[in-house]
């Protein structure tokens, strides 16, 4: 059956228009308010800024024969039971028939404070990882096949996110993917170590400078990292878990 990955490319672009045009749009109004956040907190405190890749996500799952799952999108009910702790809070979630389909967090980072942002998000991604296929092998879901576990990450596309990083290790040595390399790149590396570790299903690297306000450019650093992956394995395994359930 061919997938149908209803035109992501166009999607992909106007969700990073909105991503950027949301973040000013809140800064904004934070300022006008005359309560604005410091540094570049004020354009992600609306919360609003992955919503077009949402939508991405929501027309894939409706496009390839889950046209009736429940999609989750709002607070009280994106809560999952975990295994290391009671519940963890994703993104979005999709289930049909009283079963998980997909599970997915989105994710962005924008300047200056690459370093500390990219260990807390990196920490992040595993610790949810784990504590989802733990919970999972406990049947915390119930019995089930194993759902879709998506992480599509967008960093801004600026110097400093390609600039080298040197790390100190005093006692071992660094592995030799991490040396020098930048953020994008360590980014990269993360997304493809989670699926090759089979946390996720599958993980994307989105890069965009702030100029994409106006054109939706945005970037990859690899094939296997691309979008395209990432929305083909998502159509697949929706696909398949509509044969199986309708």
């Amino acid at each position: 059956m061919a997938l149908d990955l209803v035109d992501y490319e166009r999607k992909a672009r106007e969700a990073v228009m909105a991503f950027w045009g949301n973040r000013e749009a809140a800064r904004q109004k934070q300022i006008e308010s005359g309560k604005a956040d410091q540094g570049e907190r004020g354009g992600v405190t609306a919360g609003k800024n992955m919503d077009g890749f949402l939508a991405l996500v929501l027309d894939i799952v409706r496009a390839n024969g889950l046209t009736h799952a429940d999609i989750h999108e709002t607070k009280a009910v994106l809560t999952l039971p975990g295994y290391y702790r009671p519940t963890k809070q994703w993104d979005l979630l999709i289930t049909y028939k009283g079963q998980l389909i997909a599970a997915i967090e989105l994710k962005s980072q924008v300047g200056p404070s690459f370093g500390n942002n990219f260990n807390n998000r990196t920490e992040e991604a595993i610790g949810t990882a784990h504590d989802f296929q733990t919970a999972y092998r406990e049947e915390a879901f119930g019995k089930q096949p194993r759902p879709f576990v998506g992480w599509l990450m967008l960093v801004e596309d600026e110097p400093k996110s390609r600039a080298a990083v040197r790390d100190r290790s005093p006692h071992f040595p660094v592995l030799k993917e991490f040396k020098d390399a930048s953020y994008l790149k360590r980014y990269e590396l993360l997304c493809q170590k989670l699926v090759q570790e089979q946390l996720y299903t599958s993980a994307a690297l989105l890069t965009s400078a702030r100029t994409g306000v106006a054109t939706g450019q945005y970037g990859e650093m690899s094939e296997m990292t691309g979008l395209k992956a990432f929305v083909t394995a998502l159509a697949g395994h929706v696909a398949a878990e509509a044969a199986r359930l309708e």
